[in-house]
């Protein structure tokens, strides 16, 4: 009370009644009396009263300490995890002792509407998550019924027109029908320019409300005053759900705060309001009007080429498809949880979505499919004479499925520079052209003809039957023979 003393005095020296200075120190009256008569009075200390705050001063330190700008709605709720029976206001006040106080508080002027007649929509950057060895920024779609408060969020990956699209429709799902108005900023996927008064409005953003009905809205430039009621709802986003979390992945991020949404945001007491936007909502909801019978597909779509490994590119990885595909273009449609391929209007491979990067991801039946097809070429007659050329003849063959040859033309055709060349003619040919990755029954054609001369051999008797002129048998192995011969002699001996 030595500092309280010394500041009565002063006080009343200036010429401050008893009555200000008691308002003024926030002390009793009779107190002050008391000290201005007796400046050297000695009072005892007080036993400092007992808080059930007091048993959690170290947890709410620590979680000041992950999160200085944490507010203390998300504080209560990690404290009443741990058996903390006490109110907010507590909270506050030691809060406000450890914080001091807030010194300044952007206004806003708030425009009421009728029960479901407009929502306002907004993004909001919510830093990143990793996956592996990437990193995927973080983006919510905050959308608020103007009338209620009601407040639905979906997170993203991406600020495209199709993530737009899919949280709408995601906020009509869960309000239960539509508005007659959305206000908007000026984000270019809802508006392309404006001069004045004058908007232009995103032409697919339209055809996706057309279907609705819904009318929108463009607030002027620099004014967030004018869609308050979101720029409100993404800040307290930030304070109340965002801070001391951790989350896997899009799917948890996205589960965790639509359980925030149904267990805290949209039954607490609206401060503007002063009831729960639940409850103000379901007055709200006759209003709205019903979703129809048939929604838009707002699913990104693409056009895709298949390529050699039997699989197509997007955002980043790669997804198989069946092998019959390689070299066509393909559509690809996509969501926040799943890639659907489609040839000529049919589903031909639906694939769990990945946010990774550089990432494979394949349906076994494809693959399966590959090394049945592959089972069935190298068991075709043509080809295993081929084969059994050697080691080269092998590689060759490898080579041109890599390059997308047509197999089994290119080999009846190498077969028959073999049979007007002779093997190791071709061998040497094929040598060659492996060096210089030159794979095709021409660019064989065209080195034994710069190169080797054709051997004079007679072709064997053309046959009525064409089935049997193109019979061939494999190239023997001479090893064979050898063994043979030198069994043979050990046989004698």
């Amino acid at each position: 009370m030595i500092k309280e003393s010394f500041l009565m005095h002063r006080l009343s020296d200036q010429g401050f009644s008893i009555r200000r200075i008691a308002r003024e120190l926030k002390i009793g009256r009779s107190s002050v009396k008391k000290y201005l008569r007796n400046p050297e009075r000695c009072v005892s200390a007080r036993k400092p009263k007992f808080s059930k705050l007091n048993a959690f001063h170290d947890q709410i330190d620590q979680l000041i300490e992950q999160d200085p700008l944490v507010k203390a709605p998300v504080i209560l709720q990690r404290l009443q995890q741990n058996g903390f029976a006490g109110k907010i206001t507590i909270l506050r006040d030691y809060l406000f002792k450890i914080r001091g106080r807030i010194k300044y508080r952007e206004p806003f002027i708030r425009f009421e509407s009728l029960p479901g007649q407009q929502i306002q929509i907004d993004w909001g950057h919510f830093e990143s998550i990793t996956y592996g060895n990437a990193k995927r920024k973080l983006y919510a779609l905050a959308v608020i019924e103007s009338y209620s408060r009601m407040l639905y969020v979906a997170f993203t990956h991406s600020q495209n027109q199709a993530a737009l699209h899919q949280g709408l429709l995601q906020a009509f799902q869960f309000f239960g029908g539509t508005p007659e108005e959305i206000v908007v900023d000026n984000m270019l996927t809802a508006v392309i320019e404006r001069q004045g008064s004058l908007i232009r409005f995103n032409e697919n953003f339209l055809d996706f409300l057309r279907v609705f009905k819904i009318v929108p809205k463009a607030c002027n430039v620099r004014k967030p005053q004018e869609k308050g009621k979101i720029e409100n709802s993404i800040r307290y986003l930030r304070q109340n759900f965002w801070p001391l979390r951790s989350f896997r992945d899009l799917p948890d991020v996205n589960a965790q705060v639509l359980a925030w949404l149904n267990d805290i945001a949209n039954v607490r007491i609206h401060q503007t309001t002063l009831q729960q936007p639940k409850d103000r909502f379901a007055n709200a909801n006759v209003s709205l009007r019903p979703l129809p019978e048939l929604l838009p597909d707002t699913r990104e779509i693409v056009k895709v080429l298949v390529h050699k490994d039997f699989s197509v590119r997007f955002d980043g990885n790669f997804y198989s498809v069946p092998p019959w595909c390689i070299g066509k273009y393909l559509i690809l449609k996509a969501d926040q949880n799943t890639v659907t391929i489609y040839h000529q209007e049919k589903s031909i491979a639906v694939h769990n979505r990945s946010f990774k990067r550089k990432e494979r991801i394949e349906i076994p039946a494809h693959l399966e499919q590959v090394r049945k097809m592959k089972k069935r070429l190298w068991q075709d007659k043509q080809i295993a004479a081929f084969l059994s050329l050697g080691q080269e003849a092998r590689d060759y063959l490898e080579a041109l499925t890599e390059a997308r040859q047509p197999i089994k033309k290119t080999v009846s055709r190498l077969l028959a520079l073999k049979d007007e060349y002779g093997v190791l003619s071709l061998i040497q040919a094929i040598q060659k052209a492996s060096r210089h990755k030159a794979f095709g029954a021409h660019y064989i054609e065209n080195i034994l003809y710069q190169e080797m001369t054709p051997q004079k051999n007679h072709q064997p008797v053309k046959l009525k039957s064409q089935n049997l002129n193109q019979l061939r048998l494999p190239e023997p192995s001479l090893s064979q023979y050898d063994a043979y011969i030198l069994k043979t002699r050990n046989d004698h001996d």
